[in-house]
């Protein structure tokens, strides 16, 4: 590649953030504007739900399918065990995502549809189909089970998934939420959790519990940037693992590889998370998952496809407890 083509992308990625700034500002009059319609007025005197249901707008109607679009490509393979160093590998290193599961910052249902079954490579190309059609149907189990399909060594998962908690106390999401579930078929397996992760074993906030100890993965894809107390939840989240059970994480977190782009992208978070549901760039989300609890195993890094220019960094891979 030429120094002019790299001297180019460099500054569109550098740009790219206040571009996303400006959608999420053109989105916000159309979420005032459907409030109005709706006759929602106490949402629009409240900052903190106008906030809310801004950020679902952006989310579900925008940027969210954007992101999954350009995202699958590592996140299939992660939940799948495909993942090592930051890189998506052709085989299978770890185990897949099965048992009973946490999703953390459930939002509009965007991920849902990873729990069921993934259907098969396209014969010969070695490329993993669309994301949409990587999706097949689940199949009905007699315990509503979704159980996936061995197609080979590079796309086998251990078990089947029988319960997954989706954790959202936003409840402007929950009909998107719910919507995908549905078309995922996961009626039987996908619970929405309508509370904080401080409440998720409290019986009184919500029509369930979750025992501390009984999970086998925790699944957060880019959510532990906006979540309130990050130290005090990732702990309390730690707790539910089993002994053995896997944190799957695709999160964002604070730049460390230079100055410049430390000082850019905190120059960056005094608008961003006014913007962007209170997303906050400069969380250090590794660190503070490495600090939750002993781990047997962690097998993290940024991914290898990032370059230096990237302002909003991320972490892929699982944590072993």
């Amino acid at each position: 590649m030429s120094l002019a083509r790299r001297t180019i992308d460099a500054f569109l990625g550098l740009l790219f953030p206040w571009n996303f700034l400006l959608v999420s500002a053109t989105c916000l009059p159309k979420t005032i504007l459907r409030l109005l319609r709706e006759r929602k007025f106490a949402e629009l005197l409240s900052p903190s739900r106008l906030k809310e249901a801004w950020f679902s707008d952006l989310w579900g109607g925008i940027a969210g399918p954007n992101i999954r679009r350009d995202a699958a490509v590592r996140i299939i393979p992660l939940l799948q065990g495909r993942a090592t160093k930051g890189a998506v590998v052709d085989e299978q290193v770890s185990p897949g995502l099965a048992g009973t599961v946490i999703e953390v910052g459930a939002g509009s249902g965007l991920w849902v549809d990873m729990y069921s079954e993934i259907a098969e490579v396209r014969a010969g190309s070695g490329l993993w189909v669309d994301m949409y059609s990587e999706i097949a149907e689940v199949r009905a189990e007699p315990d509503g089970a979704a159980r996936r399909r061995k197609v080979g060594s590079s796309a086998a998962v251990d078990g089947p998934i029988t319960r997954v908690y989706g954790i959202e106390p936003n409840v402007n999401q929950h009909p998107a939420l719910r919507r995908a579930i549905a078309k995922a078929g996961l009626e039987d397996v996908y619970r929405i959790v309508p509370v904080g992760i401080e409440d998720l074993d409290d019986a009184t906030k919500w029509d369930g519990v979750v025992e501390k100890g009984s999970v086998d993965c925790i699944v957060s894809i880019l959510c532990l940037c906006s979540i309130p107390d990050p130290e005090k939840n990732i702990r309390e989240l730690y707790q539910y693992l089993k002994k053995g059970g896997r944190w799957y994480i695709y999160e964002h977190v604070r730049c460390n590889n230079s100055w410049y782009m430390k000082a850019y992208q905190r120059l960056l978070n005094v608008f961003w998370p006014h913007f962007i549901g209170g997303c906050l760039l400069c969380r250090q989300t590794e660190k503070t998952l490495r600090e939750a609890g002993s781990w047997e195993k962690i097998d993290v890094a940024q991914p290898v496809t990032e370059p230096w220019y990237q302002v909003v960094p991320h972490r892929l891979g699982v944590f072993t407890k």
